[in-house]
């Protein structure tokens, strides 16, 4: 083997040390500002929160699990108290257009007191309509105007009958109507037969006075009606007249306690104003509580247009809303118009109008999923619309896709004036930014949160604190410090860094909650670190089904992973699998084969398409370094195939390049590599050995397989250097490390990992650019130059056979 050491079991975990941490429990601790971790990000929503520009709205990034929502509720919640008051919005009839709703601006706290006033002045005007409809004033001066149409009437009968008599024609009263006949005398007509015995002259002249007064006759029958209708008229006047004594002081005694409002005040003046001239009309509507019911939803004129809907309501000690809108549907945001069936018809009027987020958080905040809004059809199109147009309108989404066909209200738009915060995955964030030419003017301010911080004395302090709030806040027992320390340790292993500490709060607070309740079970008065211990244990327990599946594959050779000998073209790749919570990583089988051929490594992922994109990358880069070391003298002569054994799933990412270059280099020198040691990494052109995600995670799946077979002291795995720092492994490995049964090395280049592959020295290139004998890259210049002679011999074969002269 190679002269490199092994790495020592100290840089494999970094621990917290209790003594380090000064307090015995967590209860000790003060809860944590989100500015100590989050200090960027919280430094862009104060400047998002402070401007008071239209587009100023925020989209706070970050990743599920963070903690995003309760950092930005407790913001919100403490920027609520300061800010102008926001007001309350209620809908009112329109008198002028029934179909398009008035919307009223009332300071906070002031739009109940509207609404309750509204609903007295009802319940007070129908008996005071009543009242006033029913008072003998009112009834007698109907009772003179009807006796005074009557006797109009039958004046001007008894003038038409008097002037017939006076030409001899008598105007009689008949079932069928009125009727003019010729008078023998004063109290006879005549008959037929005796008008047809006088003089013809006579007969004419008769005839010629009923044809004028027919005429007369009809002339009067058109004034009736006419003297009807002006008698309803002033019926109706004398009604108004009579509402305007009786209502009158109910509207006045309105209006002081609303005077700073003129848009109230010009209300109650349209109101009275509706009222005196509704007249008889209004009292229809007053006879009895069925029919006003109906009456709403019919359409007819009735006292329930004077009630007001209270649309927002604010608390009256002027604190601005907070409103967390969690299924962000288009009506749910915008607001909508319930309707009621009447005889089979869709009704509605505006005490029907229900508000939606955007106007309950109006004056104030609005919190939104980004992608549960983009998730529902026409609520994004519909949230753009209304913060362009600084007013939400109320849309209903029949109409938006044509399928309604009823007459709609169209309530008056209500300003907006708050501030919208998106809550998302960077992700989305950036799509938006890419594809929608809107969103970077309504969302100018973005809110990055840390995913991570380092892990220095001083951030290993505040997150103590911040473990000590996740238990306070969950009402948990409080933390020892041992226990405290462990948490912090499985930190560092979230964020795969044992330099730095998982920021995402939700893993943090499950696994608090998990140990709590080992603790109970235990009956003990704090979270020890043992119980920290048995959460992790009850974790890994839960996820481990597929990972001994595939361990036990193995143990049983039907995945064929060897842990001892030596083999050509072959080597122990490292894979991870994550599914749900449980991450885990297995070996993986690489085999190299080569051939006489023009250069050209085949990738069999890729040519099945079970290869993606970054795989394919990282063959082609080694095919590239191949080139370049070997291939500048001549041409390589090789065809070479590289292919992850047993694999019939996709296969993506680099890290897995070192061990594929490692496993063609060995078919191409014909030199056996342990297969007591795994590998790990990406290279670059030059053969630099690059860092690589899941380190642990790998170690520890070589590692449980050899562990199952039983540790030699042989075995181990080969990481790229910088990846050292990542390392947190579990105490297991660190245990055998410390007992010489398993080792870990760091590797810088693929020079490194060959000789400790090979046991041979990786050797260096001279001035000539020849390589020392016995070393690896000398055994890999030779196969290749045995490959081009293959390929030149039967490229030019001698001719040095017998001559045919035939």
């Amino acid at each position: 083997m190679t002269s490199l050491p092994s790495l020592p079991p100290e840089a494999l975990y970094t621990a917290c040390a209790p003594a380090d941490l000064p307090f015995e429990t967590s209860a000790e601790l003060p809860d944590l500002d989100a500015t100590q971790i989050h200090g960027r990000a919280i430094e862009a929503i104060h400047l998002g929160l402070d401007i008071h520009h239209a587009g100023y709205n925020l989209f706070l990034l970050g990743e599920t699990g963070s903690g995003r929502h309760a950092i930005i509720r407790q913001l919100l919640e403490t920027e609520s108290h300061g800010g102008d008051a926001p007001a309350d919005w209620c809908y009112v009839f329109n008198f002028h257009d029934a179909d398009r709703p008035r919307l009223l601006r009332l300071p906070c706290g002031r739009g109940a007191r509207l609404r309750d006033d509204m609903q007295h002045f009802v319940e007070e005007l129908i008996p005071a309509i009543n009242a006033a409809f029913q008072s003998d004033d009112y009834r007698s001066r109907l009772e003179a105007m009807q006796e005074e149409e009557k006797l109009r009437e039958e004046t001007a009968l008894q003038t038409l009958g008097r002037d017939a008599g006076e030409l001899g024609v008598a105007l009689l009263r008949t079932p069928h109507g009125f009727a003019f006949v010729p008078m023998k005398n004063a109290e006879a007509t005549l008959t037929p037969e005796e008008f047809a015995e006088l003089p013809e002259a006579r007969q004419h002249e008769l005839e010629e006075h009923i044809k004028g007064l027919r005429e007369r006759l009809h002339r009067l029958m058109s004034d009736f009606p006419r003297w009807h209708r002006e008698l309803q008229t002033r019926i109706k006047q004398a009604g108004s007249e009579a509402l305007q004594l009786t209502v009158t002081h109910l509207v006045d005694d309105l209006k002081p306690d609303y005077a700073d409002l003129p848009d109230v005040i010009a209300y109650f003046d349209d109101l009275l104003r509706d009222i005196t001239e509704g007249g008889e009309s209004l009292r229809e509507s007053t006879r009895s509580d069925e029919e006003s019911e109906t009456t709403t939803y019919s359409g007819m004129i009735t006292v329930q247009r004077y009630l007001v809907n209270l649309l927002v309501e604010n608390p009256s000690g002027g604190r601005r809303p907070v409103v967390y809108e969690d299924h962000p549907t288009l009506q749910n945001l915008v607001g909508r118009i319930e309707h009621m069936v009447h005889m089979g018809t869709l009704m509605s009027n505006f005490t029907l109008i229900r508000a939606g987020a955007l106007q309950r958080a109006n004056g104030g905040f609005l919190v939104l999923d980004a992608l549960r809004v983009l998730n529902q059809p026409y609520a994004w199109e519909g949230l753009k619309r209304c913060l362009k147009a600084g007013a939400v309108r109320i849309e209903s989404l029949s109409d938006l896709i044509g399928l309604g066909s009823t007459v709609q209200l169209e309530p008056e738009p209500m300003p907006l004036d708050l501030k919208i915060v998106l809550v998302g995955e960077r992700l989305v964030y950036y799509l938006l930014s890419q594809y929608d030419a809107e969103f970077p003017a309504l969302f100018k301010i973005n809110a990055d949160m840390e995913s991570e911080i380092v892990r220095t004395p001083e951030n290993t302090a505040t997150y103590a604190r911040l473990i000590a709030t996740l238990a306070r806040q969950a009402k948990l027992r409080p933390l020892s410090a041992p226990a405290v320390a462990r948490v912090i340790e499985h930190a560092a292993r979230l964020a795969g860094d044992a330099k730095r500490l998982s920021t995402h709060t939700q893993p943090i607070d499950d696994l608090l909650r998990q140990a709590d309740h080992f603790a109970a079970r235990a009956e003990a008065g704090s979270i020890g670190r043992e119980h920290v211990e048995a959460a992790l244990a009850a974790q890994r327990r839960r996820n481990e089904r597929l990972r001994l599946r595939y361990r036990d594959e193995m143990l049983r050779n039907q995945l064929l992973i060897a842990t001892a000998g030596q083999h050509v073209g072959q080597v122990n790749g490292l894979a991870v699998i994550q599914l749900g919570e449980g991450t885990f990583a297995h070996p993986a089988r690489i085999t190299a084969t080569v051939r006489v051929g023009d250069g050209e490594v085949i990738d069999i992922e890729r040519e099945v398409k079970l290869g993606g994109p970054i795989h394919s990358k990282g063959v082609l880069i080694l095919s590239s370094f191949v080139g370049a070391r070997f291939g500048l003298g001549s041409p390589l002569s090789l065809k070479a195939s590289l292919v992850f054994e047993q694999s019939y799933g996709g296969v993506e990412g680099d890290s897995a390049s070192l061990a594929e270059l490692c496993a063609l280099l060995s078919a191409v020198a014909r030199l056996p590599l342990n297969q007591s040691l795994a590998l790990s990494g990406s290279v670059n052109q030059f053969g630099i050995v690059q860092p690589v995600g899941g380190i642990n995670e790998k170690i520890e799946g070589f590692f449980e397989l050899c562990a199952a077979r039983g540790l030699t002291g042989e075995q181990g795995v080969l990481i790229p250097r910088a990846n050292v720092y990542h390392l947190m492994l579990a105490s297991e490995v660190v245990d055998a490390v410390r007992a010489g049964r398993f080792h870990i090395w760091a590797v810088n280049s693929v020079d490194e990992a060959l000789a400790l592959l090979s046991g041979l020295p990786a050797g260096q290139a001279g001035p000539d650019d020849t390589w020392p004998a016995g070393t690896v890259n000398a055994r890999i210049a030779s196969g290749l130059q045995e490959l081009a002679h293959l390929r030149q011999a039967f490229t030019h074969p001698k001719k040095n056979g017998p001559v045919d002269e035939g």
